[in-house]
């Protein structure tokens, strides 16, 4: 290869080089890239309103439904429970109690049946009120029972099945404004008692003598 023929080499690689290099500068210089300090999209607000909350931890207030409650839909609830109660006036005790006269009935009290100690030590009596919380977990309810049972979780259910429960020789009446009153105050969520209270009205300070 001749001088011509490697200067014209060297010279077409020497172009090339200067420029990539000067394609490159000019480049930076028009673009300035750099990081961005915030987003360049702004959302407003805090956390997602919710997130994280969990389900009702206890049962739903149900005194109000028991009245226009279906008592034959209760009657096919409480078949789930046959195979260890009885409901019939007089019936057999089995691996629980009979459960005829249940309502209005003293706690762990039925004749010749042999209570566990968390049942037998309850001492209350089985108004709408407590079956409500007992059906809803009765494990919750009485820690320690041998009642191996889950409980009833739907609202409407609980109501059938415990206005059933009272016309099967239950001694209390229907459940009472005040009653139903005092089971939602005891019942409800916190959120609705925060709401309740944040909606009422200020009361006006007394005026004073002078």
């Amino acid at each position: 290869m001749d001088n011509f023929e490697f200067n014209k080499i060297f010279a077409a690689i020497l172009v090339a080089g200067v420029t990539a290099w000067g394609g490159a500068f000019i480049a930076k210089e028009l673009v300035h890239p750099h990081a961005l300090s915030e987003d360049a999209v702004h959302i407003e607000g805090g956390a997602i309103e919710g997130a994280g909350v969990s389900g009702p931890v206890g049962p739903e207030p149900i005194l109000a439904l028991i009245a226009e409650a279906d008592a034959e839909k209760g009657a096919k609830l409480s078949k789930a429970c046959a195979a260890c109660h009885s409901f019939d006036q007089g019936g057999p005790q089995k691996v629980g109690p009979n459960l005829y006269g249940l309502v209005g009935h003293k706690q762990g009290s039925v004749a010749g049946f042999d209570y566990s100690p968390a049942i037998a030590g309850l001492g209350g009596t089985w108004t709408y009120a407590e079956l409500n919380k007992f059906m809803y977990k009765p494990k919750d309810y009485a820690p320690g029972t041998k009642m191996n049972y889950n409980g009833v979780k739907k609202p409407e259910q609980r109501a059938a099945l415990i206005k059933w429960l009272g016309e099967q020789g239950g001694s209390l009446p229907m459940p009472t404004e005040a009653e139903i009153a005092a089971e939602q105050a005891e019942l409800a969520p916190p959120a609705a008692i925060e709401d309740t209270e944040a909606e009422a009205p200020e009361a006006e300070a007394p005026a004073t003598a002078h």
